[in-house]
Parts: structure tokens; sequence; C-alpha cells
């Protein structure tokens, strides 16, 4: 059985009221005509011993039962209707296990500077508008940022206090795909009070998924990545610029093998040619 929402809870507490009050009403209303018309003055005189004083308790109606019976009918009416009535404010309060949370969402309100301020569970924010996803429960963490605001959706008989420091939790659900309802303060709060206004919208969860993909925040990850334009192997890699192997490398200009290897200009062997006693 799908969870009720609240505006369901608060329409069956107006109709089970509006029942009793109508059926009360009638009976009550019944009742007096009936007397109205059953004592009237039909011209006919009563002795002065029937007439009741001043200050006298009545003594018809059978010891005072009618009265016991409809005091006892009127109390039993109304504990009933406190005692019903308390039980369902407690769900529209906290509905528990009727409502899983894992198929719930979370958002979180701030009321500030005349607007109201929508933050998601990944991180993903709004202004003025709240998306949520189609047949939905959502829950929301209400706080202010300045002054006390008052978080209201008429449509969906959610009211919570905006008051900084503090987080009211409230919750609904959320309709049908394409519906949307309108976010008042209810709470005189300044000057741009009126205006103080925001719209809840509806999408289907294909759209509110691309909607928190969109509105998430950028990757810190990519930019400042150690890999990439700071990576110790690229512009300051060792084996490059400064590598030991190229520029000065003790094997290329300076090498002792080449310009000042003891077997090339100065070999021995060469010189001894032209001193040679067996050629002069």
């Amino acid at each position: 059985m799908q969870a009720q929402s609240r505006v369901d809870v608060f329409d069956q507490i107006f109709l089970v009221f509006l029942g009793l009050g109508t059926i009360v009403g009638i009976v009550v209303v019944t009742y007096t005509l009936y007397n109205a018309y059953k004592y009237r003055d039909d011209g006919g005189r009563t002795s002065d011993a029937d007439t009741p004083t001043l200050g006298e308790l009545p003594t018809g109606g059978e010891g005072g039962k009618k009265l016991f019976l409809s005091f006892g009918l009127s109390a039993i009416i109304v504990i009933s209707l406190v005692v019903w009535t308390y039980g369902m404010l407690l769900y529209v309060e906290d509905p528990g296990n009727d409502i899983p949370q894992e198929d719930a969402i979370e958002v979180d309100v701030t009321g500030e500077g005349f607007a109201w301020f929508f933050d998601y569970e990944n991180g993903a924010s709004s202004t003025s508008t709240m998306t949520v996803p189609e047949n939905t429960p959502v829950w929301l963490n209400v706080t202010g940022g300045d002054v006390w605001h008052t978080f209201g959706i008429s449509e969906q008989r959610v009211k919570a206090d905006a008051i900084p420091g503090e987080t009211d939790e409230t919750w609904f659900m959320s309709g049908e795909a394409g519906d949307t309802y309108e976010i008042e303060c209810f709470e005189l709060c300044g000057p741009g009070h009126t205006q103080m206004t925001g719209t809840v919208e509806v999408v289907e969860q294909e759209e509110f998924d691309q909607f928190l993909e969109e509105e998430a925040p950028e990757d810190e990850g990519n930019s400042s990545e150690g890999g990439n334009a700071s990576d110790g192997g690229n512009a300051s890699d060792g084996g490059n610029a400064s590598d030991g192997g190229n520029a000065s490398d003790g094997g290329n200009a300076s090498d002792g093998g080449n310009a000042t290897d003891g077997g090339n200009a100065t070999d021995e062997a060469n010189a001894s040619n032209e001193s040679d006693g067996g050629d002069v």
C-alpha cells in the first residue's frame, strides 16, 4: 500500500471534522426545533404551581438522565477525536517505516536574503527552484542564514521554521512529473518578505539524475593533478634538460676518450716516426 502524503492526512482530518460537525449540528438544530414546537405557547394557561421559580433546578427529564446521556456522548466523541487527530499528526511529524529511507531524497533548505537556497546530497545546488523526482518522498532540513523565516508549500501542507543556528525537519510526497508548487515565506522577515518566493518542480527520475550531474561541483582532481602540469616526469624531469647523460654527460664533450685521449693527438707512435733514427 502506498504511503499517505501530508495532503492525504490533512484531508482526512478535515473530512472527519466536517462530517461529525455536520451530524452534531443537524441533531442539535433538529432537537431545538422539536422542543420549540412541542412547548410552544398554544394559548392555554398553566397553574402557578407548575411554573419554576428563579434559582430552582428543573425536576423534569427523569432525574437528569437526558443531561448525563448527552454529556457522556459528547465527551466520548470529543475524546475520540482528540486521540485520533493526535495520532494522525504524529504520522505527519514522523511517518517512520511507512516511508522507507532508501526511497527518499534529502534536500537542505536555507532562507537568506529574501531567497531560498537548496543543496542536494551529491553537492549540487540551486536557488529559488527546487527540483525533485516524481512520486518520491522528499525530506527537508530547513534553516535560516540571517533572520527568522518560515518555509512553506501550501499545496503540500508543508510549513517549517527557518531559524539561524537551528534545523527543522519536514517532508512531503513530490507527486506526478510536471507538477509545480509555490514556495512562500510565512514569517515577516523584512522589506523583501513578499518577494521571498520559489518553485518546486517535479520531473521524471532520468531528468532529475541529469540535473544532479549537471549541477554537481567540478572534480578538483583534474586541473591540479600531480601527473599533468607539475608532473616531475616532464618539464623538470631529471632525465631530460638536466640529464647527466646529455649536455653535461661525461661521455660526450669532456669524454676522456675523445679530445684529450692519450691515444690520438699525442700518440707516441706518430711523433716517433719523424724522429726515428732509422729514417734520417
